[in-house]
């Protein structure tokens, strides 16, 4: 397994807010003592051609300054930088899993709410709609996105509609933050399920979206690895255990298609064995 990590990731924010630096750090500790032999590399940082593929001048410029976007994505010093990172992470991402290795972005800020033009959800860039873009210009045909955070990817299916080549899955909670994901369109399919569904329905969902993955024929899945779907999250109302992101993990491996998973939400404290147990199902 590689990891893709740059610990700048954690030089911003604050440990009042669910996305913190700990997330990383945290899971790094973790994951570096459970796993000696995986390989960890700092990705560099994505260039403007890349960040183009999917936002706008206007927004690029914006998150430069200050104010906040809104109450969930405070305005950082440097934060351009670092979201700037995470996608770097996620183009380097994409070109280890064409070449045959499984690959995790351990990267912070997440993504996939975060819009053309617009930074919200705790997400600045989104790196797994870039990616994707990025995935195709480079000759992919077929790029499958598989989010299984609790949030809808909202940003990511705003980005990716229509767009040839690219299918977008998302199961999510609702009602739920962003109220978005209820209606499914051509290339973007949505699940969404209830808070407090019973964790055997939830699992049906998620199994019903790698379905339409499989049977899109991806050459490449882009997987919006969110762990905020747990059931001791403290942002969510959901139910999974942590042996349900192994199964998440095992689907992947069985598969044995090209992929790449990049961390999007997961706020409990139990975040680094949630990881852990994906990847280690997966590799």
């Amino acid at each position: 397994m590689l990891i893709l990590h740059d610990p700048q990731c954690a030089d911003y924010g604050s440990s009042m807010r669910p996305e913190q630096p700990a997330r990383v750090t945290r899971s790094v500790a973790h994951l570096q003592a459970a796993h000696p032999d995986w390989t960890w590399r700092v990705p560099a940082a994505a260039p403007d051609a890349a960040l183009a593929l999917a936002h706008t001048p206007a927004h690029l410029q914006r998150l430069q300054r200050p104010p906040d976007f809104d109450a969930d994505t405070p305005w950082f010093e440097g934060i351009a930088d670092h979201a700037r990172r995470a996608v770097g992470a996620a183009l380097e991402a994409v070109a280890a899993a064409r070449g045959g290795e499984k690959v995790f972005s351990l990267m912070r800020p997440p993504g996939h709410h975060a819009t053309a033009d617009r930074a919200m959800g705790f997400c600045y860039l989104n790196q797994i709609a870039i990616a994707a873009l990025h995935a195709r210009r480079e000759g992919v045909a077929r790029v499958a996105v598989w989010d299984f955070d609790a949030h809808h990817g909202n940003g990511t299916e705003a980005i990716l509609r229509h767009r040839d080549g690219i299918l977008f899955t998302s199961v999510h909670q609702y009602p739920g933050y962003p109220g978005t994901g209820t209606q499914s369109s051509d290339n973007c399919r949505n699940w969404p399920v209830a808070p407090h569904t019973p964790r055997a329905q939830h699992l049906q969902a998620l199994r019903a979206a790698w379905e339409a993955v499989l049977a899109f024929r991806p050459e490449l899945v882009l997987v919006s690895a969110g762990f905020d779907a747990y059931e001791h999250d403290p942002i969510t109302e959901m139910t999974l255990q942590t042996e349900d992101f192994a199964t998440l993990g095992a689907w992947l491996h069985e598969s044995r298609l090209p992929a790449a998973a990049i961390l999007e939400g997961g706020y409990s404290h139990d975040l680094p064995v949630l990881i852990d147990s994906f990847l280690s199902a997966w590799a």
